[in-house]
Parts: C-alpha cells; sequence; structure tokens
C-alpha cells in the first residue's frame, strides 16, 4: 500500500466533540486527496495537545481560520508545505517558513480570483467615478431633482488615469480591463518586469508620479514589511483632490486613520474599499459615515464558481507536492525544499 499522508488545517473552532474531524470535502476535492492518499485533518486551534499531535505527523499545512505561525511549523518536522487559499499569504509566517525550509504555497489562478478581484477593483472605481452609492440613496428616498443635483461634480472615465499600485497578476488584469473603459494606465511596482507591465499596457512610474498624476488609485499589492501603511497622510497630499482610492489588496496596505483625515478634509474625492484594518468593521468606524465612500465586505474574490473551484485548485497543489512536484506557485523560491521535489515540465 502507498505511503499515506497527512495534511492539518487548524481552525478557531471545528464540529466535532473531541475537536479532530474529517472534513466535509466535495467530490472533486477528496478525489484530489485520494490520488495521493492523503488524509486531511481539522484541529481546533484550542485543542493545544490535539494540534501538537496532529503537527507531528502533518506533511502539508493549509491554512484555516488561524495563521500558520512559526510556533506551528515548528511542531512539524515532516512539513513541506504550507498553502493557503488565496493570492494574500500575510496569515503565513514566511520569514519562518523559509528558515525552515517549508515552502509557502498561494494561489493565484485566473479560475479562482483574479478574474473575480479584478472586476470588484473595476466595479467600485465605476461606482466612485458615478457617485452610485449617493444617487442610489437619495433615488430610494423619493429624491430625485436632489439626485440631480448630487451628479455634479462628476468627472469622466474615458480619457482619465488610472494608477496601479501592485502590477502583479490582479493589478494586470484590472489594467487591461481599465483600458477597456478608454483610461490611461501608468502603475508603480518596484518587482514587476517593465516588459511584463508594457504588454499590459502599464507604464511604469515612481509611486510619487503615480499618485499625482492618477484620477484612481487602485491598490493590490502583498501585505508585508515594505507595503504596511505604504499609503499614509503623505501619500494622500500627493493625490489630487478630485481622485479616488479603491483598495482590493489589504487592509493594513492604508493607514485607515490617515484616509479617514483625507476624506473629512476634501484631500481626496472619495474612496473604494472592500478592505480595512480592522474586520469586521466596526459599524461606528467614520468612515461608515461618509457617501462618498463604498464599503463592501472582503469579497472581492468571491463568485459562486470562484469558492467552488479554489478548494479543489489547492487540492492539487497538495497533490503535486505529495507525489514529488513543485507546485505551480510558491513565493520562497529561495529554499531548498525538505524533499526533493522536480519541476513539472
Amino acid at each position: 500500500m502507498s505511503k499515506k499522508y497527512k495534511v492539518l488545517k487548524v481552525s478557531k473552532v471545528v464540529s466535532s466533540i473531541d475537536g479532530v474531524v474529517g472534513p466535509s470535502m466535495s467530490e472533486k476535492e477528496a478525489a484530489e486527496f485520494a490520488k495521493v492518499n492523503a488524509e486531511l485533518v481539522e484541529v481546533a486551534e484550542a485543542d493545544k495537545a490535539g494540534v501538537a499531535a496532529a503537527a507531528k505527523e502533518a506533511d502539508v499545512i493549509l491554512l484555516g481560520s488561524v495563521p500558520i505561525t512559526r510556533a506551528l511549523m515548528e511542531m512539524a518536522p515532516k512539513c513541506i508545505a504550507v498553502m493557503c487559499q488565496s493570492v494574500g499569504y500575510d496569515p503565513i509566517d514566511v520569514k519562518a517558513a523559509t528558515e525552515l525550509n517549508i515552502l509557502v504555497v498561494n494561489l493565484p489562478s485566473f479560475e479562482w480570483c483574479i478574474e473575480e478581484v479584478s472586476n470588484h477593483a473595476m466595479t467600485l472605481l465605476l461606482g466612485c467615478a458615478k457617485h452610485v452609492k449617493i444617487l442610489d440613496m437619495l433615488v430610494r428616498q423619493g429624491q430625485w431633482a436632489e439626485a440631480k443635483k448630487a451628479q455634479k461634480p462628476m468627472g469622466s472615465i474615458y480619457g482619465q488615469t488610472l494608477g496601479i499600485v501592485g502590477a502583479g497578476a490582479i493589478g494586470r488584469m484590472t489594467a487591461r480591463k481599465a483600458q477597456a473603459f478608454g483610461l490611461k494606465v501608468i502603475g508603480f511596482d518596484p518587482y514587476v518586469e517593465k516588459w511584463l507591465a508594457k504588454e499590459n499596457g502599464i507604464k511604469l512610474v515612481t509611486l510619487p508620479e503615480v499618485l499625482k498624476e492618477s484620477d484612481y488609485v487602485s491598490l493590490h499589492p502583498d501585505l508585508n514589511e515594505t507595503s504596511f501603511h505604504m499609503m499614509g497622510e503623505k501619500e494622500f497630499k500627493q493625490m489630487k483632490p478630485t481622485a479616488f482610492l479603491i483598495n482590493t489588496s489589504r487592509g493594513k496596505v492604508v493607514n485607515e486613520p490617515d484616509l479617514i483625515k483625507a476624506l473629512q478634509e476634501k484631500r481626496i474625492a472619495g474612496a473604494g474599499l472592500d478592505v480595512f484594518e480592522t474586520e469586521p468593521l466596526d459599524k461606528n468606524n467614520p468612515l461608515t459615515k461618509m457617501d462618498n465612500v463604498t464599503m463592501l465586505s472582503h469579497s472581492a474574490s468571491y463568485s459562486d464558481y470562484a469558492f467552488s473551484i479554489a478548494p479543489v485548485l489547492i487540492a492539487k497543489e497538495v497533490g503535486r507536492v505529495l507525489s514529488g512536484k513543485l507546485p505551480k506557485n510558491y513565493v520562497n523560491k529561495t529554499i531548498t525544499p525538505r524533499v526533493k521535489l522536480v519541476k513539472e515540465d
């Protein structure tokens, strides 16, 4: 019989009495695990002994509803990879994983969230540009004349400039979609190759140039030490007073008190936000009282299809690693994996 593998997921709460369950999976997801004789074990965070015992046997750790910490990875001597079912991997201690030679695998898949998040960014941009929130509210209240007045000032979309901050897969897809609306696209990303940005219609410039020239600034960076609070008071002062901020990346990329101040003082025209520094968003947060701010519930990656396919895609990555192959994408490229993995053609 082939070797039996263990895949661990630590969650805040699981549905069993003793804290360890074989979680329910779709048939497609279960089929991917069955191909490599892998068992998914979910353990409640509060069950410290259960977590330690499961970690000791884990070949792969999947991100559940709690972060993957150094402490957890140090309890897992057999662990080859830690994986998250998202593009963002900030709940994983990448530095610790790298030092332990554990692969950090994320899921930048067109099937999963690149299409959905870029659609979401464009939805927020268009909503801000056309004052959808305030006009919808006034029409619902029967204030037709007031809605007509509230249209002004309203800039164009065609011929204006979108600034992409973070020209990764989602940023590049957003840029391509924006060009269909006649937007000129510039961008800032110190890591992306110039040819790749150019191929997607993005002219790379400095961050101050993006902020100064853009009518819409859309944020798409990973959350890390460099991007944490990269948008603060200094950056908002560099934006046009008629410009809008769009954020579908991570809330902590923006210094939220500075954003609130910039909006209150009308340094920028408004914002479309899917993410916040603290989630769920407090109902008393000043942002909730602003008519020029459109807010959604960290739902950019969602569609019925995307959320059905994502677990299957990450299960395929589990199977790939446990069958001796490198994953399609991993973050810490410099490490030597704990076991030999070959690159697929």
